[in-house]
């Protein structure tokens, strides 16, 4: 099950090849409730794995009030939704900037969560705490936290991977295709 407004049509027939299997394709608003609940009922979802999140830390910064409305109150409706679909099994993309900054690099798992620096790193953060206490609450969900460092890769084939439109918000996307014009890379943080 694909539900986005950001998914392009033309990545449905690759979907298809490389799985095997037609996917459905619902285009709504993770924020919609009710489409949420009715696509848990109509297709016996029993396992929810969220992407469904705003994801640009710089824009996030310049639009805080839409990063939170999606990804936290967002995150509440489909909660909700799954609820009552009694589904209970949850996997949540969430995010290496919950660490804030820590004073060693490189980070690792087991440092505590920080002070997020945008409000993106803020939005992932929150639904974590509120997934954790939603598992203490209801021991009987299974809930597992995702927390990436900027993934990057595509399907083996080449076929499926990062397409971002416009500007990328990553390094990656900028020097993987190789067919641009030439980067520069300057700082000394590596």
């Amino acid at each position: 099950m694909i539900t986005s407004v950001t998914v392009s049509a033309a990545v449905l027939p690759v979907i298809e090849r490389l799985g095997g299997k037609h996917p459905t394709f619902v285009e709504g608003d993770i924020r919609n409730e009710a489409l949420m609940t009715e696509i848990l009922h109509d297709h016996a979802i029993d396992t929810v794995i969220h992407f469904a999140g705003l994801k640009a830390v710089g824009e996030s910064v310049q639009k805080p009030l839409e990063y939170y409305d999606n990804n936290v109150n967002g995150t509440l409706r489909l909660i909700s939704a799954m609820r009552a679909a009694n589904v209970k099994n949850f996997i949540f993309s969430s995010s290496a900037t919950v660490y804030g900054d820590q004073p060693k690099i490189p980070y690792v798992e087991s440092f505590p969560t920080g002070t997020p620096q945008s409000p993106y790193g803020k939005s992932k953060l929150m639904v974590e705490q509120i997934l954790t206490d939603l598992q203490k609450a209801q021991p009987d969900w299974s809930i597992a936290l995702l927390r990436y460092f900027n993934p990057v890769g595509a399907h083996p084939s080449g076929d499926m991977g990062e397409d971002p439109q416009g500007i990328p918000n990553n390094l990656m996307p900028y020097i993987a295709p190789g067919c641009c014009r030439p980067s520069r890379l300057t700082g000394d943080f590596w």
